[in-house]
C-alpha cells in the first residue's frame, strides 16, 4: 500500500476507539434508489449508513480490518452494503462500475503519490455521467501547519497519522481527467476548552465525461 501514512496506527485507532467518529454527513449527495456507489476509505461506516439510509447500492473498502469489522456490524438490516478490505490506490473493480465514488476525508492521508494514483483509479471506475464527492481539510484549518511536516502542506501528529491540507486549485488539479461540477471551501468554528478554533473543508464534486 504505498503512499499511505502508518497504516497500523489507523488500525490501532479503530481497535482501540471504535466508532471514531459520529454526527450526520454534511455534503448533499443527490442520488436515486438503486445507484451503484463505491466509498473509499469507509471508516467507521459513518457515511456508508446515510447512503443506504437512501437505497444505493454501497460498496465500502477500507485498509483497516477493523474498520471493515465496525461498517459490517453496524449495517442496517436488510441494507444492500457489502464491505471489503482494499487499496484504494488500487481499486479491484472493473472500469466504469460505480455511478458515484465517494471520497471524504481519506485522500488527505494519502501521501503525494497515492493522492494521485487514487484520483486517477477513481476516475476509471466511475461510468460515464458518473459523480465523484470529495471533501478534506483545506490549508485554512487551524490544524494545518501543526506537527512535523513530511511533504508539502502535510503534517504528522503525535498519533503517527498525517494530514495533507488541499487548496481549491489543488484539489481541480488532482481530479483533472474529470469534470468540475462544484468546489467550494466551507468555514465553521468550534470551542475546545474555552478555545474558538477556526475549521475550513474544501468539497467538491466532478463529473465523468460521457
Amino acid at each position: 500500500m504505498t503512499g499511505y501514512h502508518s497504516p497500523d496506527n489507523w488500525e490501532n485507532d479503530y481497535a482501540r476507539r471504535g466508532r471514531i467518529w459520529a454526527g450526520a454527513m454534511y455534503q448533499h449527495i443527490p442520488l436515486d434508489d438503486g445507484k451503484r456507489v463505491l466509498e473509499l476509505g469507509c471508516g467507521n461506516g459513518k457515511t456508508c449508513n446515510a447512503l443506504l439510509e437512501k437505497k444505493c447500492q454501497v460498496v465500502g473498502i477500507d485498509f483497516s480490518s477493523s474498520a471493515v469489522h465496525l461498517c459490517r456490524s453496524h449495517m442496517p438490516k436488510n441494507a444492500k452494503g457489502h464491505f471489503a478490505i482494499a487499496d484504494v490506490c488500487n481499486l479491484p473493480f472493473y472500469d466504469a462500475s460505480f455511478d458515484a465514488v465517494t471520497a471524504f476525508h481519506v485522500i488527505g492521508h494519502i501521501l503525494a503519490e497515492g493522492r494521485n494514483r487514487c484520483a486517477r483509479e477513481a476516475a476509471r471506475v466511475l461510468r460515464p455521467g458518473g459523480t465523484l464527492y470529495f471533501s478534506d481539510f483545506s490549508t485554512y484549518d487551524f490544524r494545518a501547519g501543526i506537527g512535523v511536516e513530511i511533504e508539502l502542506q502535510t503534517f504528522s501528529r503525535k498519533n503517527g497519522i498525517g494530514t495533507h491540507y488541499f487548496s481549491e486549485d489543488e484539489v481541480s488539479a488532482l481530479f483533472h481527467l474529470l469534470v468540475p461540477r462544484e468546489l467550494q471551501t466551507r468555514y465553521w468554528t468550534m470551542k475546545v476548552r474555552g478555545q474558538l478554533l477556526h475549521r475550513a473543508e474544501i468539497s467538491a464534486s466532478f463529473t465523468k465525461k460521457i
